[in-house]
């Protein structure tokens, strides 16, 4: 479990206590061009598992690593859930850069079969894939969500206000990526409409100004 000691964000997440396998997975995410993020429901939210590797990760929100990569998140429960879990797994891969292509909840039965999942929901699966498929080949990571447009810069507005802190290693990894230039609009070269980019960039400058 996460000791929620911040030495990841104070020092660098090859520091942890916990020498386990994270860094590994970190490394396997770095390779991949698209990840499929699923988890089952359990009280309206994801498992202990996931929540505890999202906790793990959250080195990420500080120095976001993922902006050339595209996922999928996948939540399963007994009833039809509500998309909380889905929100929980795709609000922490966007705030670490990635792009979410798409997301699906499946009501599977508290003890339902492989084979019965599959019968039920083989077509679904096939699109969910084409369709992450489809958006690495076609590259729409060049167009990022309006959400992660403004988050871009409301933490771009935060790290340019923290010259102070210029030597940690949050603000060089900022400063290093070309990030804290003004003219710099996303954490890399995008495609998208120029009008959504400003207004984008209007509304994380309101946002930072009332809670930074």
């Amino acid at each position: 479990m996460c000791l929620g000691c911040r030495t990841c964000f104070d020092r660098g997440e090859e520091f942890c206590p916990l020498k386990d396998e994270l860094l590994s997975i970190r490394e396997k995410l770095n390779e991949a061009d698209g990840i499929v993020l699923a988890s089952p429901v359990y009280v309206e939210d994801v498992n202990g598992i996931m929540k505890n590797w999202i906790d793990r990760m959250a080195f990420n929100c500080h120095r976001p690593a993922f902006a050339d990569k595209t996922a999928v998140v996948v939540s399963t429960s007994g009833i039809g859930a509500s998309n909380h879990a889905l929100k929980t797994m795709k609000t922490a891969l966007m705030t670490w850069g990635f792009y979410v292509n798409n997301q699906q909840k499946f009501s599977t039965g508290a003890l339902m079969k492989r084979e019965q999942i599959y019968g039920r929901y083989n077509h679904k699966i096939k699109t969910i894939a084409i369709n992450l498929f489809n958006a690495i080949k076609n590259k729409k990571v060049l167009k990022p969500s309006f959400y992660s447009l403004v988050m871009f810069k409301v933490q771009q507005n935060y790290w340019q206000k923290k010259s102070n802190e210029r030597y940690t290693i949050d603000y060089i990894y900022w400063n290093e990526k070309g990030w804290l230039s003004p003219e710099c609009t996303y954490y890399s070269i995008i495609k998208t409409n120029w009008l959504k980019v400003k207004m984008a960039r209007l509304f994380g400058e309101i946002i930072a100004t009332f809670f930074i």
